[in-house]
């Protein structure tokens, strides 16, 4: 052979295979024994023949069995027609029972689904329509609440606008005419003859004159002013006999004909009280003449301002 060319091959080969054929043999004669089952692992059963038994003693051979099955006995004719006897009282005695025929009781059983079907029915759309009624009782709750919310947004963004709208015509009115808002005034109130709210008159008028009108001269002679509706038609001035300056504010009361009345020096506006200026001013009061007026009050309230200078 090919793989054994040379002699140290052929006397392994021939070693090799000696001692295989020694091992086989040696398993062969002299190998494992057993038992089926082992020993240790096995249980013995007792002998017999039969699947029933009692009594201590072991046969060592098959035992005969006594025959399970006797010939039947054939009744006499007696027993035969005593059985006929109580066969026909038990169906003499047994009452008869009515049989209810299959198509009447699914009759039944479908007459009765059908009322538990339309009864259910009716729950269902009786459901259905309180549901409907409630959803539709809250959508109208809810359009109500709506639109109330939208009628006291409206109201709410009408009284905003008028609000705006009168102060802008107040601030507009204010910076054309110096309004009450510009007044650095503590006192509140509002006084005069006009629609507007203010306190009408004069700085340096009297607070109880009855008349708006006229502002006292700022010359060295004499100014009248106050009486509403009237002209200055005459006047003139009493000198002072002391070299004293300022002016001095005469409250005067004018008739219908226009003539002085009385005449109070000293009032408000008055810069000086000196008794020397006090007493000229009031009898240059005296020699003022308003234009006559028929329409005019008996007794119409006014002011005369008489200014002094040093050296007249």
């Amino acid at each position: 052979m090919a793989f054994l060319d040379t002699t140290h091959k052929k006397k392994s080969f021939t070693l090799t295979t000696l001692l295989l054929s020694i091992l086989l043999l040696v398993l062969f004669y002299i190998g494992l024994t057993y038992m089926d089952p082992p020993i240790e692992n096995g249980i013995s059963v007792n002998f017999g023949t039969t699947e029933f038994g009692s009594g201590t003693v072991q046969p060592m051979e098959k035992v005969r069995s006594e025959p399970l099955d006797t010939p039947p006995v054939e009744p006499t004719q007696q027993e035969v027609a005593q059985q006929v006897e109580e066969k026909e009282e038990e169906l003499v005695e047994e009452p008869a029972v009515k049989e209810v025929p299959a198509e009447k009781i699914l009759a039944q059983e479908s007459e009765e689904s059908i009322r538990i079907k339309q009864a259910e029915e009716a729950k269902r759309k009786a459901d259905n329509a309180a549901a409907k009624a409630k959803e539709k009782a809250e959508n109208e709750v809810k359009k109500a609440k709506a639109e109330a919310a939208r009628i006291a947004k409206e109201k709410r963004d009408a009284e905003e606008r008028a609000q705006k709208e009168q102060q802008a015509k107040k601030d507009k009115l204010d910076a054309l005419i110096g309004g009450v808002s510009k007044s650095d005034g503590t006192a509140t109130g509002s006084e005069g003859d006009d629609n507007r709210t203010g306190d009408k008159g004069s700085p340096d008028g009297d607070p109880y004159a009855t008349s708006y009108y006229g502002s006292p001269g700022s010359g060295s002679g004499t100014g009248g002013y106050g009486l509403n509706g009237r002209s200055l038609v005459n006047q003139g001035k009493v000198p002072q006999e002391c070299n004293e300056s300022g002016r001095v504010v005469v409250k005067i009361v004018v008739d219908k004909n226009g003539r002085v009345i009385s005449a109070e020096p000293g009032v408000r506006g008055t810069t000086n009280n000196n008794p020397c200026l006090l007493e000229p001013a009031r009898k240059t009061a005296f020699m003022h003449r308003w234009n006559l007026d028929s329409n005019a009050p008996n007794e119409q309230v006014g002011f005369v301002v008489v200014n002094f200078k040093l050296g007249e």
